[in-house]
C-alpha cells in the first residue's frame, strides 16, 4: 500500500508558531462546525423559493418583505458560511494575523444588506397605506404559518451553535424572519376574516423598524471591530493606569489596544522603566496584570530606559 503523503509545511510556518510565554491565540478557528449554518442555509433558501412565489400571487407585502427577508438570509448565512470556513485557515504570509477578520466583515455586510431591506418594505408599507390592494388572506395564513415553523427551527439550531460575532448576525436575520411570519400570519388571518389590507402594510412596518434595531446592533459591532477599535469589555484608559503601577514601571506610551479575531485581544505600547536589567521582572508582573485584570493575553511590548530626570 503506497504511503500517505502530506503537504510541506508552509515556508513561514515558524514565524507564526507560539512558544512557551507567547499568547494562547492561534489567528485562527479549528474548533466551530459548519453543520449548523449549512443546514440553516439549506432550509432558509428552499422555503424562500416557496414565500417569494406565495407572495406575488397572494400580493401580500407582509409575505412579500418575510420572502425578501428570508431571500437576504440565505446570502448572509451562505456568507457566514464562508466566512467560518476563511477563518480556519492559519496565518500565511500574506495574512499574519490570519483570517479572523471574515466573520466580522461577513456580518457588516450582512447588516448593510438588511439595512436596505428595511428601506424597501417601508417604501413599500407607505405606498400600500396610499394605495390599499387587494391581499389573499387564506393563502398569506398558510404559507406564513409554515413559515413560522422553519424559522423556530432555525432560531433554535443557530442559539445552540457557536457564540461569536458572525452566527449572532446570522441569528438576528433569522429572528427577524420569524417576526416577520408572525406578522404574515396575523395579517392574513386579519384580512381573511375582516378584509381589512391595511392591516398588511402596517404590520410590516412594525417588522422593519424591530429588523433595524437588532440590524443596527450588529451593525456597530462588526464596524467597531473591522476599526481596530478598542473591545467593549476592556477600559482603555484602566489598562494605561494599571500599567504605570508596576513596580518599575515610568511611564507608558504609544498603547494600542484592539481586538486581531472576536473575542481576542491584543496590546502593543511602548514602557519606559528604571532599569533595563529589570525588563525580564517587569514584562512578567505586566503579563500576569494584563491576563488576571483585562483578560489581554497577547502582548507585545517595547522596553526603553526612562529619561534620568522622569526617575
Amino acid at each position: 500500500m503506497q504511503a500517505e503523503t502530506s503537504l510541506p509545511p508552509s515556508p513561514s510556518a515558524h514565524l507564526h508558531e507560539h512558544r512557551d510565554g507567547d499568547a494562547r491565540y492561534a489567528h485562527y478557528t479549528v474548533q466551530r462546525s459548519q453543520s449548523v449554518l449549512a443546514w440553516s442555509l439549506v432550509l432558509t433558501l428552499g422555503f424562500a423559493v416557496v414565500e417569494v412565489v406565495t407572495g406575488f400571487m397572494s400580493n401580500s407585502l407582509a409575505l412579500i418583505s418575510d420572502a425578501g427577508h428570508m431571500v437576504t438570509d440565505a446570502a448572509a448565512l451562505g456568507l457566514a458560511l464562508l466566512a467560518q470556513l476563511i477563518a480556519k485557515r492559519p496565518p500565511s504570509r500574506h495574512h499574519s494575523f490570519g483570517f479572523g477578520r471574515a466573520e466580522a466583515l461577513a456580518a457588516f455586510v450582512n447588516s448593510l444588506v438588511l439595512l436596505f431591506l428595511v428601506a424597501w418594505i417601508a417604501y413599500e408599507a407607505i405606498s400600500r397605506f396610499r394605495q390599499p390592494e387587494a391581499v389573499q388572506g387564506g393563502t398569506v395564513f398558510i404559507v406564513a404559518g409554515i413559515g413560522l415553523v422553519i424559522n423556530l427551527v432555525l432560531a433554535w439550531m443557530l442559539s445552540r451553535g457557536d457564540s461569536n460575532m458572525n452566527t449572532r448576525a446570522a441569528l438576528v436575520n433569522v429572528l427577524g424572519d420569524l417576526l416577520g411570519s408572525v406578522a404574515a400570519l396575523v395579517a392574513g388571518a386579519v384580512i381573511y376574516y375582516t378584509g381589512w389590507v391595511r392591516i398588511d402594510p402596517l404590520l410590516s412596518l412594525f417588522v422593519a423598524l424591530l429588523i433595524l434595531k437588532s440590524t443596527l446592533g450588529v451593525l456597530y459591532e462588526s464596524y467597531h471591530f473591522l476599526m481596530g477599535g478598542v473591545p467593549q469589555q476592556i477600559d482603555y484608559l484602566k489598562v494605561g493606569e494599571d500599567l504605570g503601577q508596576i513596580d518599575g514601571v515610568c511611564s507608558v506610551h504609544d498603547l494600542h489596544v484592539w481586538d486581531m479575531a472576536p473575542g481576542e485581544p491584543a496590546l502593543i505600547g511602548h514602557v519606559e522603566i528604571t532599569e533595563l536589567e529589570r525588563w525580564p521582572e517587569i514584562l512578567h508582573a505586566i503579563k500576569a496584570m494584563l491576563l488576571e485584570k483585562h483578560g489581554i493575553d497577547h502582548i507585545t511590548l517595547q522596553a526603553e530606559v526612562a529619561p534620568q530626570g522622569a526617575i
